[in-house]
């Protein structure tokens, strides 16, 4: 059976770009607001009040891992209202090894590892597009395994670390996109596959994604009216039936032209079309290149 979220997740191919490690101590406060770079945090020890821009706050604890795909701006501060003696929590100091906000001295009430990560997709955009604004996953067992990897990785700092540091968070990035414990529900895939009959026809389009799928079928895959599955797939996902089937398929098409040496015919017939005249007027239309040029101008990537 084809795990719709983990071929998504394959699809976008993450990787992570930039780690250190951050603490915070009394009253703590640190804004966000870069453009393009998707943002991940790991609780090591603590906890943490994460803010995202037109989102309600959210109380991270020990083990959490949260990731913000897309660039959305966001505050992350200490679970204390006010700083003792007057501190500034905007405070910043370097310390040896990681980044102290807040209090410059003294125990931490929060220590975490934060970094960008980068998606290699093509399709990046509309690939996020059908994940939530904010990934929140609390303590989830496996994923608490991998924290604790990470958290003695960064801080033995033994040789190699650095390549086995990006590794463990390349598979993190993978664990979180694929989970769906504890994930904040904003509309995407992740609510889609949360509802039982629309995640049975998500996945039969994942499965079969060449079959002449209508609304009518995937409505009886559902085991809905075809009103009733059009308006709650539409509701769920952020988009139709339709323009999520023609995404995937361009997601898949341009994943082939990328990697595989295959004709134009070859990448239509895997990915439902009964010609290349049909896929590459389909192509064009979604992508805006025909995809000869799409292919020609990504060979040497």
């Amino acid at each position: 059976m084809v795990d719709p979220l983990t071929e998504i997740a394959l699809l976008l191919e993450p990787s992570a770009r930039f780690s250190k490690r951050v603490s915070g101590a009394g009253a703590w406060s640190v804004r966000r607001a870069e453009a393009g770079q998707p943002f991940y945090c790991i609780v090591l020890d603590g906890g943490a009040r994460l803010a995202v821009d037109g989102d309600e706050p959210i109380d991270l604890q020990k083990n959490d891992f949260v990731l913000i795909p897309s660039a959305f701006g966001f505050t992350m501060s200490g679970l204390e209202s006010s700083g003792p003696d007057g501190n500034d929590p905007w405070t910043v100091t370097q310390l040896d090894g990681e980044t102290r906000h807040g209090l410059p001295v003294g125990p931490h009430n929060a220590r975490m590892l934060v970094g960008y990560c980068a998606f290699g997709s093509p399709d990046t955009k509309m690939l996020l597009a059908l994940l939530p604004q904010v990934l929140h996953i609390r303590s989830e067992a496996q994923l608490g395994v991998l924290v604790q990897l990470v958290a003695r990785e960064s801080a033995e700092q033994r040789p190699g670390g650095e390549a086995i540091l990006r590794r463990l968070l390349e598979v993190m990035l993978m664990e979180a996109l694929r989970s769906t414990a504890g994930v904040l529900a904003s509309p995407g895939l992740l609510r889609g596959l949360a509802d039982s009959r629309l995640a049975a026809a998500i996945r039969r389009m994942h499965e079969d994604p060449t079959h002449p799928w209508t609304i009518a079928s995937l409505a009886r895959e559902s085991a809905l009216s075809r009103t009733t599955f059009f308006e709650r797939f539409s509701s769920a996902v952020g988009m139709t039936p339709a323009e999520y089937l023609l995404a995937l398929r361009m997601a898949m098409a341009k994943n082939m032209m990328r990697r595989d040496r295959i004709s134009m015919a070859e990448v239509a017939r895997r990915v439902g079309y009964s010609s290349a005249s049909t896929f590459t007027a389909a192509f064009t239309r979604s992508v805006g290149v025909p995809p000869g040029r799409y292919m020609r101008q990504h060979a040497a990537h």
